[in-house]
This record gives C-alpha cells, structure tokens and sequence, in this order.
C-alpha cells in the first residue's frame, strides 16, 4: 500500500471510528404504521426545520436504505450539513499525513511490548497485510486504519457510505460542516501516548469479528432500532475521559450549533454518525437540556 493510499484509507478510517460510540436511546414507541427504516429526527420551530439523520460512514454497495420518509426529508431542505467538508477529499489526507506520521527512528512496532507485537503482527497476518505496515505511523492513525481494513475486506466501502449517497443528491444544497478536518484528527493526534496504544490493542482484538459486528450494527442502523444499536456500541469507550472528549463535549458543541442555527430560517438536513444521536448524552439529548423539542420522524 502507498503512503498515499495509507492516508486517504485511514481518513475513511477517521470518520468510521468517530462514529462509533455510544449507548441507548428511547424514543417512545412506533406508531403501528411506522415503516422500519434508519432513525430521523426532526425540530422545528414556525420558520425553522432541522432534521438530524444518523448515518453509517461505509456500506455494502447494494444496501438499499433511502426510503420515501428519509427522501422527502432531504428533498425539502435547503441546507445540507455533514460532520466534515466532504469536497477537499485531499485535505483529509494531507491532515493526517502530517499529524500521523511518526518521528524519530524508532517504528511503532518497536514502541510495543513483545505481547502486544506478536499480537498486533498476527491481526495484520491475518488480514493478509505485511507485518510492517504501520511502521512509520503513529499508534493512533494505526488503530483507526487497522479498524477499517477487515471492513473492506468484508464489502463495506467508503464511497458506498451514506455521506456520499446524499451528497451525490444535494444539487444546488448549501453545504456546511460542523468540524474542520484538523480538529477531528486533534481528537486523537492530541492524545497520550499510553491512550493511542489503549486504542490499537482495541483494533487488534476487534480484526476477528469486526465484519461480523459491523454487519449486526448496520441491520439495526437499517431498522432504525437505536435501543440495540446504542446496546451494540455500548462500552466502546471505557475512559470517562476520552468518552468526554470523543463524544459528550462533541455532541454539546453540535447542539450549540443548532441551537444558534434555529434563529435563522430555513430547512436543514444534518448527517452525521448515528453513535451521536443514540444514549443518554446524544445530540438529542443536548438539545433537550437547551429547552428545544425533538421528535422521531416514524413515518
């Protein structure tokens, strides 16, 4: 694999992992009529709809998951928002080969314990992928590639992912995003180093039943039970502290924004991961302690 190839893999990486982290939510119960079908969301106020869709960041190509319900949603908004700009693909890529590149002479295998060596050795044996792959890069970049790779190698592509089948349809859509490029990899470029290998030996452990699990998720993405899905992804993250930083202080800066976005008007379609709009510290739930009403769209 090229460097370059290495970097816009794990930028896809990037998104997939940041969307992985979360609990369950309740959302009352279906009418009897309600049609299964991902989650949405809706508020609104008298000149103002947002509507906040949880999405999977890669697919299996023939997924077929844009109802009527999700279609006339976005086909009413004039505003199209996703967690990144998604049009300088290339930035991404550059961004992380800046920040993930590793310093000095010493490699990331080197930086292991014999243990987590032979183990990390054997993950990447396993997927058919040299043993010195990662050699150059620093241990987060390696976790959040490792976790994508046995995904493609299952049928979940990237370019298959929700994002890019609703920005292929946003004709003539204000698009805008509600994080930089550099501030998502700060999210993990910015950790401890004893953090970043806590993460990798979480990746390695996962090459086993990552496309088993991924596929449980997504059929539950699918039907829209957020009860299961937020159970699936439950415990993805056991340091209170990196739960904050990946997900709770993210997701009430995102309900900031909106906050400040329902004073102007217009129709609004957010995307982002769907582990941000599930447990008790989702999006919705900022929301919630902002005084602003969120209702499920069923149907």
């Amino acid at each position: 694999m090229t460097v370059r190839r290495l970097f816009s893999t794990s930028a896809a990486a990037l998104s997939l992992l940041l969307s992985a982290c979360a609990g369950g939510w309740m959302d009352g119960k279906p009418p009897v009529t309600a049609v299964p079908g991902p989650a949405l969301w809706k508020l609104a106020d008298t000149d103002t709809t947002i509507y906040l869709f949880g999405t999977v960041h890669a697919l299996p190509g023939n997924l077929d998951w844009y109802d009527a319900r999700i279609a006339r949603a976005f086909d009413a908004s004039n505003e199209f928002v996703t967690e990144v700009d998604m049009s300088q693909p290339d930035k991404s890529t550059m961004a992380l080969a800046r920040a993930g590149a590793l310093k000095g002479d010493r490699t990331l295998r080197d930086m292991m314990d014999s243990e987590h060596r032979l183990a990390y050795e054997a993950a990447l044996v396993t997927l058919g992928k040299p043993i010195d792959m990662f050699d150059r890069v620093e241990p987060w970049l390696a976790a959040v590639t490792l976790s994508l790779l046995p995904l493609i190698q299952a049928g979940y592509d990237p370019a298959s992912g929700v994002e890019q089948a609703l920005k292929a349809r946003a004709n003539n859509k204000v698009h805008a995003a509600l994080e930089t490029v550099d501030q998502q990899v700060e999210l993990f470029d910015g950790l401890p180093e004893a953090a970043q290998f806590a993460y990798l030996s979480q990746s390695v452990d996962a090459v086993p039943q990552a496309g088993s699990s991924l596929d449980a998720m997504v059929a539950e993405w699918k039907d829209g039970d957020m009860v299961a899905l937020g159970n699936q992804l439950n415990g993805e993250i056991a340091d209170p502290a990196l739960y904050a930083r990946l997900l709770t202080d993210r997701n009430a800066h995102w309900a900031d924004w909106i906050e400040k976005r329902m004073e102007q008007d217009g129709t609004v379609f957010i995307a982002v991961g769907a582990g941000h709009l599930a447990g008790k510290d989702s999006v919705q739930a900022q929301l919630r302690k902002r005084g602003l009403k969120v209702e499920r769209v069923w149907e």
